[in-house]
């Protein structure tokens, strides 16, 4: 409420600052919140929900374009802390802990930070100059990244560093794999990995077609990420469309660009360019059962948009 409040009365600055002393990304926040608070908000009763996201977003524009910065406590607490991973929960600590006066080092295991808010979001939705310049913000409070390191052992790091804390923030980057027999395995990859590939290096060869297996709003970032670079894109999903936990403007936007959807189907076997899927049924419990109908449909790629797991290596030695 106070920020907003601020921002009522043309305090953008002020309502800005409100912001950061609990979230550092209100640019990315803005555009990348789903604000489900809209559909609960007791304001609706009265006249229309309040746009919570949009007025973040004008904050958080408004501060990259004005240049905005955060001064951190000018008394240093004298303690070294460690944190592994540049996604947002690592980031986000970080600011916070710089912002109360700690020296904080983060390490990353890949090349550019970010995490999921780079690698989990597409461009069209996150455009990378924003993620980049409210990241520059956290650095330039003096917290030092390091980059293309994977911290192996924390205990021996965090002793031959001499840091007093560590907050892990490995995030969940390890795609879920089902195995679906095909001679040639490199048709099929999985959805953080082209995502990742899209945005660190050249475009993964995704041929003419690619059928995208799974429900979630990362199947159909891959896929709407895909169309926009000249693909035709599929999804191939095993329940129906009230049961795909992808929010739901995001299919009608997916189907206005042209996605293609395919209901209560699952995929069992791809060779060459032939996929074979098998049609389901609904149980009486509404649990999507074989039905032992089949049908080819073709693709040059398959991508699994089936979940993530977390890699917890980093933490055996604890």
């Amino acid at each position: 409420q106070q920020w907003l409040y601020h921002a009522e009365e043309g305090n953008y600055r002020a309502a800005w600052e409100e912001i950061m002393k609990n979230n550092p990304f209100p640019a990315i926040m803005g555009r990348a919140c789903y604000h489900p608070c809209e559909d609960v908000c007791n304001r609706a009763t009265l006249d229309a929900a309040v746009n919570i996201h949009a007025v973040e977003r004008f904050l958080g524009d408004q501060a990259i374009s004005e240049g905005w910065k955060i001064e951190p406590s000018k008394q240093k607490s004298g303690k070294r802390v460690l944190v592994v991973g540049a996604g947002p929960s690592g980031l986000s600590a970080a600011y916070h802990l710089a912002w109360f006066g700690h020296a904080v080092t983060i390490v990353e295991a890949g090349p550019v930070p970010g995490g999921m808010m780079r690698f989990g979001i597409p461009a069209y939705r996150l455009p990378r100059d924003i993620v980049n310049a409210e990241i520059q913000r956290i650095l330039d409070m003096g917290v030092t990244l390091r980059l293309n390191e994977k911290v192996e052992d924390i205990p021996a790091m965090m002793k031959r560093e001499k840091f007093d804390a560590c907050f892990v923030a490995i995030g969940a980057h390890l795609s879920k794999r089902v195995d679906i027999p095909s001679p040639d395995a490199s048709r099929i990859l999985d959805a953080l990995g082209v995502l990742r590939t899209m945005e660190t290096s050249m475009p993964t060869q995704l041929g003419r077609r690619v059928i995208v297996y799974g429900g979630g709003n990362t199947a159909l970032d891959v896929a709407r990420t895909a169309k926009r670079m000249g693909h035709e894109a599929i999804i191939v999903y095993r329940r129906t469309r009230e049961k795909m936990p992808a929010h739901d403007f995001e299919v009608e936007e997916a189907a206005q660009e042209g996605i293609q959807f395919r209901w209560l189907e699952t995929i069992k076997h791809m060779s060459g360019e032939s996929i074979t899927v098998e049609k389901m049924a609904l149980d009486a419990n509404g649990f999507p059962q074989p039905t032992g109908e089949f049908e080819v449909i073709e693709g040059d790629m398959v991508v699994l948009a089936l979940g993530q797991d977390v890699d917890t290596s980093a933490l055996d030695r604890i």
